[in-house]
């Protein structure tokens, strides 16, 4: 059993948004046999309630709090460092003081990161405690897709953004041990930029819990009797989901109303954006968060990602398929899971192809359902949590070998 250091940049508690499915399931999975020190910020004060959870798992927790706008006007300091300002946005004296306790009471075995800007707090270990760094996907490269969609000066700041950051993750992935992407696409893309990383990154896919996300017979649908509920789920101040709804609602939703006109959409999703609450209206329902997302899925007459930007392996996606329901997305977020339409994820890059694709399961609700238990299978024969998540085990038992070895030429030297 190793004594790693875990650090996260939101709390991996609950796992209800996509970057806190990920970090908690890998916690859970470092956990199974090691002893995780965890260090992580509270962006939300809902979070809060959960740190007794936390605790129990973890011999120490450190938790520090960030207030969003505040911690926004402080990151601007780095445009006169040249930074990142990713970086400034989650410096904290308090954090780096833990870090330093925790190295100098522990022996560390390895330090995983979660999110690039966590690094900066496991650099300065490095390279006697090594690390492991899940970037999940290419954060640049998200801020550089973001920049054409808004206008001067966001689109500057966000271009610099992009740049910045990538020169920061090639010296983070440099000094890792080994570094890991959610899919060999983002990966590839990494690579691409930072050639010389080539032999130190790898796939690490995200995974489902099938066992909780799964149809339930008793479960009640939050719909009206004779409704046709199209659905979409996700945190709704992230700005791919905001981007998503919004073109739906604006290019997709008049057109499927001529052909269905009991056809509603359900925005379904915590700390919706004020330009997500302004969609709200007769056929749009903005729900905000909800106790359980699973009866909206599990009702759901069809279920739609339809993500302009976005990166990497959507779990909206894999848990909708979980609850046995076909999913319309773009090329890039079916590409990242590979099914295939008779599995149940089907591809429309324009309004016209959504509205198509959508046509035989409000038509036909038993191919609909024929098509859910199919994505289901999909993805509990691929998309196992344990399985995908075990690629970690292999660096970590290397680095526990390599530490083995150097002990024991210290005491045959000594």
């Amino acid at each position: 059993m190793a004594n790693l250091l875990y650090l996260v940049h939101r709390l991996p508690y609950p796992p209800n948004k996509g970057d806190k499915v990920r970090s908690y399931h890998l916690l859970r999975h470092l956990l199974q046999r090691h002893r995780v020190f965890l260090g992580t910020f509270i962006d939300d004060p809902d979070d809060e309630q959960h740190l007794p959870t936390l605790r129990a798992m973890c011999p120490d927790l450190h938790v520090e709090r960030i207030v969003p706008r505040t911690a926004k006007v402080k990151s601007l300091h780095g445009l006169l460092t040249g930074e990142a300002l990713t970086l400034a946005y989650y410096r904290h004296e308090g954090m780096q003081r833990w870090v330093q306790d925790v190295a100098h009471q522990h022996p560390l075995q390895a330090s995983v990161v979660f999110s690039s800007a966590m690094a900066q707090y496991a650099q300065p270990l490095a390279p006697q405690v090594p690390m492991l760094v899940d970037f999940v996907d290419v954060d640049s490269a998200k801020w550089t897709q973001y920049a054409p969609a808004h206008r001067w000066p966001l689109s500057m700041l966000y271009r610099r953004e992009g740049q910045r950051l990538l020169a920061y993750e090639r010296t983070v992935a440099a000094q890792a041990h080994r570094s890991y992407f959610v899919t060999p696409n983002e990966t590839a893309l990494f690579v691409s930029q930072a050639p010389e990383c080539r032999d130190k990154v790898q796939s690490l896919s995200n995974g489902v819990d099938a066992d909780f996300f799964s149809p339930d017979p008793a479960r009640p649908s939050p719909f009206p009797a004779g409704e046709q509920a199209v659905v979409f789920t996700g945190a709704m101040d992230y700005w791919p989901n905001i981007d998503g709804v919004s073109w739906f609602v604006a290019d997709m939703l008049p057109r499927l109303r001529v052909h269905w006109p009991r056809a509603r959409f359900y925005i379904v999703g915590r700390s919706p954006s004020a330009q997500v609450l302004a969609l709200a209206g007769e056929h749009v329902e903005v729900t905000g968060t909800v106790p359980d997302v699973r009866p909206y899925l599990q009702h759901a007459a069809a279920v739609v990602a339809p993500l302009r930007v976005a990166r990497g392996i959507q779990n909206k996606i894999l848990e909708a398929m979980a609850m046995q329901q076909a999913v319309i997305t773009v090329n890039s977020c079916a590409d990242a899971i590979g099914a295939s339409a008779g599995q149940g994820l089907l591809r429309a890059e324009t309004p016209e192809a959504f509205v198509q694709a959508l046509q035989p399961l409000l038509d036909t609700p038993d191919h609909a359902a024929a098509l859910g238990v199919r994505a289901r299978a999909y993805v509990e024969q691929g998309f196992s949590w344990q399985a995908h998540l075990s690629g970690i085990d292999h660096d970590l038992a290397n680095l526990q070998d390599a530490a083995i070895t150097r002990s024991l030429e210290t005491a045959v030297h000594v």
